[in-house]
């Protein structure tokens, strides 16, 4: 039981989402990790043979609180439900996350945006992801929410993100980061997101008009894409759980209407659409056994990436699923950041597959 709080408790709803690899709202035994399925009967307390979001929670809440226990860190002050966009929707918030440890220089900034297809999830558990980095005071932080699909269609979730950038480079002075040194890490629908916004820097089309901060870029230094679709017409090329162009699936209900039938908004929320020279650089993970967002969505955004010119590194997660957990992976992350971020040109930075339990 102590893995799975480890493992868990840090970013519950994440993990959850994570390890839900059809989406269904329930785990099987085969879903979770392999190091989590022994403690399966104590998480499933109704005995269905499966565990519902609400199990999950409950059995964390029942041993670690639901307070997520980062929060309680004595080294980093949170600022939660800062609104960026106005207008008093708790969709377009975010929490920021910063060192209380005085530095004469202003950090840089990482940015984590949540996944759950586009429909469920929140900014909530976001520190557990990012209290690494921010240890020992080299990094602030922070993690937005952006309105869903059951809110809203296609672009709302990219005006809020970019709407959430322009503030947070606005406010930078507030709060003694680096506007210029802003990094964004997302999981499955947050690293589309996160890959949308490296390389959307230079699209009009797509900056909305949220806040009060129209005039500020909502460019990004770098990207972490955990994960993500990347062009959402080709989901259904290659074996996936579910079928993408349904009109049900969570890419449907992204665009208003089923995939193959507004293909013109389909391109538009498509990162690899957008790719052109000048990009962020960005580091891609994706497991090579991903049953949701299938393999070769992150091998076509790399190449295209790399056509471009744009710094990429596509690491593959030998054997993982729709979610993962690395120490190696950690390790590369935080070089690549370092490269980008703090201009460590001598971080070294692997791209060879990760296997697993590495």
């Amino acid at each position: 039981m102590a893995l799975w709080l480890a493992v868990a408790g840090a970013a519950a709803a994440d993990r959850f989402d994570d390890w839900d690899q059809d989406k269904n709202g329930r785990l099987t035994r085969e879903e979770l990790p392999a190091g989590l399925r022994k403690n399966f009967e104590a998480v499933d307390a109704d005995r269905s043979g499966f565990i519902t979001r609400a199990e999950h929670e409950a059995f964390l809440g029942r041993n670690r609180g639901r307070r997520d226990p980062a929060v309680r860190d004595a080294e980093i002050r949170v600022l939660p439900d800062l609104a960026y966009a106005g207008g008093g929707n708790p969709r377009q918030t975010l929490d920021l996350f910063l060192p209380k440890a005085q530095s004469d220089q202003r950090r840089p900034l990482v940015v984590f945006i949540h996944g759950g297809g586009w429909q469920k999830g929140s900014k909530q558990g976001a520190l557990g992801r990012l209290r690494g980095l921010l240890a020992g005071g080299r990094y602030a932080g922070a993690a937005i929410n952006y309105r869903l699909t059951d809110e809203a269609a296609w672009p709302a979730q990219i005006h809020d993100c970019k709407a959430a950038i322009r503030w947070l480079r606005a406010h930078a002075g507030d709060y003694g980061y680096d506007p210029e040194k802003i990094a964004v890490w997302g999981t499955s629908a947050g690293g589309h997101l996160a890959a949308a916004l490296g390389v959307t820097g230079d699209v009009k089309a797509l900056e909305g008009a949220l806040g009060a901060h129209g005039d500020v870029p909502s460019s990004v230094a770098c990207v972490v894409n955990y994960f993500g679709p990347s062009n959402l017409l080709t989901m259904d090329d290659h074996e996936s759980s579910i079928e993408h162009n349904a009109p049900g699936s969570p890419e449907s209900k992204l665009l208003g209407g089923p995939v193959q039938d507004v293909k013109a908004a389909a391109r538009e929320a498509s990162p690899a659409t957008h790719v052109s020279q000048g990009d962020a650089p960005m580091l891609i993970a994706h497991g090579t056994r991903d049953r949701l967002v299938p393999f070769p969505q992150s091998e076509d955004l790399a190449a295209r990436l790399r056509e471009a010119g744009v710094p990429v590194y596509l690491v593959k997660m030998v054997d993982a699923g729709h979610g993962f957990r690395s120490p190696e992976l950690d390790r590369r992350v935080a070089a690549f950041l370092a490269k980008y971020l703090r201009g460590d040109d001598d971080s070294a930075i692997a791209t060879s597959p990760i296997p697993p339990g590495r």
